[in-house]
């Protein structure tokens, strides 16, 4: 697609909205794009990857942005438009004055900022992180959350091997290639576009990051079983764990919001699966989760989080959460995964899971749950994926860091069902109905398009 002077006025538009953070950042891009029907599809590509550029480098074109001519917007502007197009596709439509500043931005070696600048994350982010990773790691983080993350697709064994999705691929001129760690999962070079392909229409396969599909298999759910997807969304762990079970046993899918289980009706339609039952609930006083108490063998909890392990889909929400909104979620994320233990029978699993990467949101509440649920002890992830031949040990969690993994960043915890009560009077203990209520209808940030 070649730039144009009036794309990019359009870009300073839309940035200037996206900017205000009223809402997601896609969500806002959508909106504008709507109103705007005239852009074509190139079109809107060039403006949308550059106005997601300066949310992944806000920080340091805002630094940079500080001098030179014309206003701080219509620089940000053209340094997310110089980072995605090209600083001479930007020539013919810019003044000599931004000419000559743009050549003077791009000789700045981005080692000469300060740190705080150049790893593009908020103070109280980099604060929880610092925590944990040496600088020279936490450096190497940032610049991963940064990247833009690739097209992961997860093969439909119900329907196509990886190797016939590969071929598939292959044929239809797309380059692609086995992911090193899920056993069904295809890389593919670039983005192309997927959905008009008969391999996708067929349901062959479903667009699902490596780590969402990791995460599906610390579940290991097994033919004929009972599982319940506890906030299934619009399904990509549900369809997953499906054909995990050869579509075989009852799969739950449960949701509180109706529009997100309707987006996963026409994804099921092509799976080929006949044992997910996707189902609203209202509540954790539903009577279809009432029935359910004590008698499912595995359950998924893909909590609702701060969504801060896909920042290289959803740039945005470094800068739209903050601890406020992490002090209101991890309450909630307790309440609902107690709610969702008591469907769990003796001997079963429960696995608690968020795309997170802060500690308060995932270690911290898995920890608070064990401590006061005795009859649930945490099964190492080490020996789950060792069970599946997964070559991959994270230690005691499921612990996926896009710098180390080349995934979204993921965290998931194992937990077993004692199959005896510590003693007669043994009890789970569980959230108040009205705080599980609530925490089951609060959604929280957009997952990944596949979540």
């Amino acid at each position: 697609m070649r730039l144009h002077g009036f794309l990019i006025g359009q870009t300073e538009t839309l940035l200037a909205e996206v900017l205000q953070f009223n809402g997601p950042a896609d969500a806002t891009t959508s909106r504008f794009f709507r109103a705007h029907p005239k852009l074509g599809h190139g079109e809107r590509g060039v403006i949308a990857e550059a106005v997601f550029a300066v949310l992944r480098r806000r920080m340091e074109f805002a630094h940079l942005s500080e001098s030179g001519s014309g206003s701080p917007a219509r620089r940000m502007t053209l340094l997310g438009l110089m980072q995605t197009a090209g600083r001479s596709a930007l020539k013919p439509f810019v003044t000599e004055q931004e000419m000559s500043w743009l050549d003077h931005v791009s000789k700045i070696d981005p080692e000469s900022l300060p740190l705080r600048i150049r790893l593009n994350l908020p103070d109280w982010i980099y604060q929880a992180l610092a925590s944990r990773f040496e600088p020279a790691e936490l450096a190497q983080l940032a610049a991963a959350l940064n990247y833009p993350a690739p097209l992961d697709l997860r093969a439909n064994p119900v329907k196509a091997s990886r190797a016939e999705v590969l071929e598939a691929l292959k044929l239809a001129g797309i380059e692609a290639g086995a992911m090193p760690f899920a056993p069904f999962g295809v890389r593919v070079v670039g983005k192309p576009p997927l959905t008009k392909l008969d391999a996708f229409q067929n349901g062959w396969l479903e667009v699902q990051d490596e780590g969402s599909q990791l995460l599906c298999s610390m579940v290991a759910p097994k033919r004929g079983e009972m599982v319940v997807d506890f906030c299934a969304g619009a399904g990509g762990k549900t369809l997953a764990l499906g054909a995990m079970m050869r579509s075989t046993g009852r799969l739950y899918a449960f949701d509180v919001a109706e529009r997100r289980l309707a987006k996963l009706k026409p994804r099921l339609a092509r799976s080929g699966l006949s044992n997910v039952n996707p189902v609203l609930i209202d509540s954790e006083h539903d009577a279809k989760i009432k029935r359910l108490a004590g008698k499912i063998d595995r359950v998924l909890v893909d909590a609702p989080c701060s969504g801060l392990g896909t920042l290289r889909r959803n740039p945005d929400l470094k800068w739209r959460q903050s601890p406020d909104s992490i002090g209101e979620l991890t309450p909630k994320q307790a309440s609902i995964l107690a709610s969702a233990a008591r469907l769990v029978k003796r001997g079963g699993r429960l696995v608690y899971a968020t795309c997170s990467i802060l500690e308060a949101e995932n270690e911290a509440v898995v920890q608070q749950f064990l401590a006061t649920h005795p009859d649930f002890v945490l099964v190492p992830a080490r020996e789950v994926f060792a069970e599946q031949r997964i070559d991959l040990d994270t230690g005691d969690y499921l612990s996926l860091w896009p710098h180390r993994h080349a995934t979204d960043g993921f965290f998931a915890a194992v937990m077993q069902r004692r199959m005896q009560p510590l003693s007669a009077s043994d009890s789970t203990t569980t959230a108040a109905p009205e705080a599980v209520a609530a925490a089951l209808a609060s959604a929280g940030p957009a997952q990944a398009e596949e979540a």
